[in-house]
């Protein structure tokens, strides 16, 4: 089969159209043959080895990983023996794993891992955008933040792509959104129901006075004083995204000191993978 394969860490130039051999699902697996995969940040740092974390995790020289991709849509191409709830032929979407291999013509995923039928009245290209982005979005605000009904929600980075999941999924649990992002942003975030807006070029909002029940911080560029700051007594912070190492360690490190029973809480991701 066809794949975009990568034998080095670098820029897109690595990447290279490649045949290699063809996977074989286990007893519990599916093969899936692939319409498509979407792009995003996980990609790139797999691609670039950074942050360094991932070279410690997949490969310090040379990446362990060959074939990127995370996020996929296609329909079983096969089964195998032991697989119950899905059949050669149904259309499917979800996560490969850390072990990635979406950007193949075929790639193997559990039975019992991250994947789902493909809601029959969307494309492939829509649910192929979905696994990650969303379900970081869901974790982070109904596992970590325990958002609910009426909260007032603030979501730091809400035009990339786990924010604009996580403005949809808090309008969802009926609660006030405000979304932080940049200005040629601001129509877009108000279009997916944010109901308010705020420009991080013109205005701080760890610093305007306004406090919040949940923030869902997708950006990782505040400190965790700054965004304690801005929530309610008893409020709740996720951290999500990271514009470095050394500041996700920090985060990692602080966010348990400004925490408090029965106050306010500054709590980073799950880093494990997603789940159903």
């Amino acid at each position: 089969m066809k794949a975009m394969v990568f034998t080095e860490y670098g820029s897109p130039d690595v990447l290279h159209l490649k045949e290699i051999e063809k996977p074989v699902p286990n007893d519990n697996q599916l093969l899936v043959k692939i319409h498509a995969a979407s792009v995003n940040a996980l990609d790139w740092h797999f691609l670039r080895g950074k942050p360094f974390l991932v070279r410690l995790q997949y490969g310090l020289f040379k990446p362990k990983i060959r074939v990127l991709g995370y996020d996929i849509s296609g329909h079983v191409e096969a089964v195998g023996k032991m697989v119950t709830q899905f059949k050669p032929d149904d259309e499917v979407f979800g996560g490969l794993g850390f072990g990635l291999g979406g950007f193949a013509e075929y790639a193997c995923i559990d039975e019992e891992g991250f994947v789902a039928l493909k809601p029959s009245g969307t494309t492939f290209e829509e649910a192929a955008s979905v696994p990650g982005a969303a379900v970081a979005a869901l974790k982070g605000l109904r596992d970590k933040g325990h958002i609910q009904a009426g909260q007032k929600v603030l979501i730091n980075g809400a035009a990339g792509g786990v924010g604009t999941f996580s403005v949809q999924l808090a309008k969802a649990f009926d609660t006030e959104v405000t979304g932080v992002c940049s200005t040629r942003n601001l129509d877009l975030v108000r279009s997916i129901g944010a109901d308010d807006v705020i420009d991080y070029t013109r205005e701080d909002f760890t610093r305007s006075g306004q406090t919040y029940d949940l923030i869902l911080d997708n950006v990782g560029n505040r400190s965790v004083p700054d965004l304690a700051r801005a929530l309610n007594p008893t409020g709740t912070c996720v951290i999500v995204g990271f514009t470095s190492m050394p500041r996700m360690l920090l985060q990692s490190f602080r966010a348990p000191r400004v925490s408090k029973p029965g106050g306010k809480t500054v709590v980073p991701a799950s880093s494990d993978e997603p789940t159903k």
